[in-house]
Parts: C-alpha cells; sequence; structure tokens
C-alpha cells in the first residue's frame, strides 16, 4: 500500500515528460444552474447531490435518505450537447456516497476523408457521420471527521473515457479530494482536482485515413498520453438571516492553477489564481435569486493598453418538499465574446419530499 501511495505521487512527474498537459476540458464546464448563477463559488458551500462534483466533502450535509440531480445543456448554438446525472445517498452517521457521470458530444459530424473515390471522382455518397464524446464516471465517497469536530472530508474517483468515431479512444483514471469546515457561523472549503493528475491513454485506428492524411499534410498523431495537471478551490461564505422571511448566502472562491502563466488576474511563474464571487438571496426557502462574477481576464487592445474583462451570471432556483428547479443564464455580457447559455437542472431530495 506504501509504494502504491508512493507510484501514485510520481506519476505526475513521470508524466510531464511523456504527454500533453491539458486534458479533459469537459470537466470544467461545470453542473448545477444553481452553481453556475452564483459562477460557481460554492466551494464551501455545497451542501447536496452535485457535491459530488464541486467538493465531495459537502455530500455529508445530506439528510437520512437520497438525492438525484440531473441537467441539459447546450453549447455553440445547440451543436455540442452536455448531460450530467448524479445520485447520492447516506450510508449510516458519518459517510455518504454517490455516483456521477457527465457527458459531453458532438454528434453527427461529417468525416469527408473518402470524399475523392480512386478515381479522383467526388463522390457524396462516400460521407459518413461519426460522434466525438467524453464520459466521466464519478464515484465518490465523503465522511465527517471523528476526531476534529465541524470538520467534513471527501475523495472522488474518476474513470473517463473518450472517443472521436472509429478513429481514437481515450481511457483514463483520477482523485479529487475535499475538505469543509465549519469555523463559527463561516464555512470554509477546498477542493483539489485532478489530486494525483488526471491520465488519459490514447489509441488510434487511422490505417484507413493515412494515405489521405499524408496527402492533404495532416500530421498523424502519435502521442499516447495526456495529462491534467492538479488545480486548487478554495472558498469561504456564511449564511445570514436577515429576517423571518429572506436570507443571504455569499460566498468568495479562488482557484489555483499551476501549469504555466494563463490569462487570470494574478498569472505568475508560480501559478495562476482566478477569483470568483457569488451571492443567493432566498425568500422563505421557496424562491431563490442569484448572482455571481467570475472569469476575470487581462485584455490587451491594439494600442497596447490593459483592461480588465469579467463573466457576470444571474439565476433563479425554485425549491418546494425537496424538488428544486433552478435556471442559469450564464456568460452574458462578458467581453470575451462568447455564446451565453440558457441552463436549467433539477434535483430530488427524498427526505423532503418524504414530508410532503
Amino acid at each position: 500500500m506504501r509504494n502504491l501511495v508512493i507510484l501514485l505521487f510520481l506519476l505526475p512527474i513521470i508524466g510531464l515528460s511523456q504527454g500533453r498537459k491539458y486534458s479533459n476540458s469537459f470537466l470544467f464546464l461545470s453542473v448545477d444552474a444553481r452553481s453556475l448563477g452564483m459562477s460557481n463559488s460554492v466551494t464551501a458551500s455545497t451542501n447536496d447531490v452535485t457535491s459530488a462534483y464541486w467538493n465531495p466533502a459537502g455530500l455529508n450535509h445530506i439528510g437520512q435518505s437520497w438525492q438525484a440531480a440531473a441537467m441539459h445543456a447546450e453549447y455553440f448554438a445547440g451543436i455540442g450537447q452536455y448531460d450530467y446525472l448524479a445520485f447520492a445517498k447516506r450510508l449510516d452517521k458519518k459517510n455518504t456516497v454517490a455516483v456521477s457521470m457527465v457527458r459531453f458530444g458532438v454528434d453527427n459530424i461529417l468525416n469527408t476523408t473518402q470524399l475523392i473515390d480512386e478515381n479522383g471522382n467526388v463522390d457524396y455518397d462516400r460521407i459518413t457521420k461519426f460522434t466525438a464524446a467524453d464520459y466521466a464516471l464519478i464515484g465518490s465517497l465523503a465522511r465527517t471527521s471523528e476526531k476534529v469536530e465541524n470538520l467534513r472530508y471527501g475523495l472522488n474517483v474518476k474513470l473517463i473515457y473518450r472517443q472521436i468515431g472509429d478513429f481514437a479512444r481515450a481511457f483514463g483514471f483520477g482523485f479529487d479530494l475535499g475538505a469543509q469546515y465549519d469555523l463559527g457561523k463561516w464555512q470554509v472549503g477546498a477542493n483539489l482536482r485532478d489530486a494525483t493528475s488526471t491520465f488519459n491513454a490514447w489509441s488510434y485506428t487511422l490505417d484507413d485515413f493515412e494515405d489521405v492524411f499524408e496527402q492533404t499534410g495532416n500530421e498523424l498523431p502519435d502521442e499516447n498520453l495526456e495529462l491534467t495537471l492538479p488545480s486548487l478551490n478554495l472558498g469561504i461564505g456564511r449564511k445570514f438571516k436577515l429576517n423571518d422571511k429572506y436570507t443571504l448566502q455569499p460566498e468568495l472562491n479562488a482557484e489555483f492553477t499551476f501549469g504555466g502563466k494563463e490569462n487570470t488576474l494574478v498569472s505568475a511563474d508560480f501559478g495562476n489564481i482566478s477569483p470568483s464571487f457569488g451571492t443567493e438571496l432566498g425568500y422563505k426557502n421557496l424562491i431563490f435569486l442569484r448572482g455571481g462574477i467570475g472569469n476575470i481576464q487581462k485584455v490587451t487592445d491594439i494600442n497596447n493598453k490593459q483592461t480588465h474583462t469579467l463573466q457576470p451570471n444571474v439565476g433563479v432556483g425554485f425549491l418546494y418538499h425537496g424538488v428544486s428547479i433552478d435556471y442559469a443564464f450564464a456568460d452574458i455580457g462578458d467581453a470575451s465574446g462568447n455564446l451565453y447559455t440558457n441552463i436549467i437542472s433539477v434535483k430530488f431530495d427524498m427526505a423532503q419530499f418524504k414530508k410532503l
């Protein structure tokens, strides 16, 4: 067991010398309209089935039953389909488990590599279609500490499958570690994604296209390893009871990445820091209004003048006896030129539903 632990922490060093550094970007698209409406600022406060994605430690807030969640979103004018399903159940007073599935896919992509036949003629009947899709299966375990009061911690095990038609496929695995601690009325949280780096091993089936690739000047892929480096999310927040009807829950988050300089608010050789802020105003624990700011970037114009851009998100939610319907309007009004997305997610809490 000791040798296995040592090997897991050496794998990132081995991967850095052998493979590409960035992969599995579909796992950073985010899940849950509530969290998206708050610009993903939920590391410290997440407390339901979606915690398996944001911070597995938050799963131990779940009551004595089970929860389920689902989300569907479309990107690039409906070209990309993004789906999420999750289920969580409390095992006993100290332990909670969850299973989550994420898929991002583009279907019906035209394959024109065989458009021209052996006689040099264009034959549209030779066009076929294929799907490029990424899948992740996430198993989670959360536990309340027996030695440290108000401490919760959790673990994710991620299995990755990526496929590009019949041309290429990859299998991968990785781990996340999370913790939450109640400091008086304040909540603090940390989530170390891809703790030992997440690896994808690719295999290719390109024999039928090798001649076409060479004739068109395309290079055949020869690398078979991708590496997703660790990133750390820290958060602090607090829930305020304004009166008998209204509550307010703000949270400040910061994401730390270490794969070289990026276009973030703080960018240095040691790493990058990307802050975000979100808040939720609740009315009678029934209706919720949310907003957040994130994705703060430095932009240099043609006059070499630097400015900062940011991405505001908004959302609303409705909760009734364990059934949550949430909506987020994400990526609006920013200066990056990205398209906005309408996102709807649903959550179900059996423990609350039984009280109906």
